[in-house]
């Protein structure tokens, strides 16, 4: 063998050489399976509660999940679409209340994969999912966004403290305690500061009081 031909021979497995190596670290795209475990079923966990209990505090955790994930969404929407003299003050106040919720999907979401189930997670799931009732894609007066607000709390309440008596019932102490010192407390807190917006008192001029009513 020629020098000549050597150093071409070398040089070929040099480049097949890198070209393998390239390969390697190249990522594996399209790629398609079976699911591990379908939407549904418990992959049971040793925590020492039945898996039907499991299975009852998932499918509940997973309504107020997607509740949640709505009333947390339609905060944002308000957050951007809000108008008026309060612009500033609810501006702050619905993305503050985004955030919370925010945590609360979260943690709800972390319970249900937890107790060995699957959480709800993309938006179509959500919507087929959730009681809440759809607003609509235009902007609202602020009036209408608070009381559409007031009633997502109201539909989450409701069904937060069946469940959690439900989990308790059945001994699933962690699941009601997300439920009552979280959700709850969370949703009851926000209520407070969206109600107070939609007391009807004076803004600038107290009312006058009326004869013989006293100091």
């Amino acid at each position: 063998m020629s020098p000549k031909n050597d150093k071409n021979d070398k040089r070929e497995a040099k480049y097949a050489d890198l070209d393998e190596g390239t390969k390697l670290a190249r990522p594996i795209e399209h790629q398609h399976a079976r699911e591990i475990q379908p939407y549904g079923k418990i992959a049971q966990l040793p925590i020492a509660l039945d898996e039907v209990v499991c299975s009852k505090s998932v499918e509940n955790l997973n309504q107020v999940l997607a509740d949640t994930i709505t009333l947390r969404d339609m905060y944002k929407k308000h957050h951007w679409q809000v108008a008026g003299h309060t612009f500033y003050q609810l501006h702050l106040l619905f993305d503050k209340h985004y955030g919370e919720q925010n945590e609360l999907v979260d943690d709800i979401a972390e319970r249900i994969q937890s107790l060995g189930g699957i959480s709800i997670a993309m938006a179509p799931d959500v919507a087929e999912t959730t009681i809440i009732p759809r607003p609509p894609r235009g902007r609202e007066e602020v009036p209408v966004q608070l009381s559409r607000l007031l009633e997502a709390h109201e539909f989450i309440l409701k069904e937060v403290r069946t469940m959690a008596r439900q989990a308790a019932d059945a001994g699933d102490d962690g699941t009601n305690d997300l439920l009552v010192s979280q959700v709850l407390r969370t949703n009851e807190l926000q209520v407070w500061f969206l109600a107070e917006h939609l007391v009807d008192v004076p803004v600038v001029r107290a009312q006058a009081k009326a004869a013989g009513s006293g100091r």
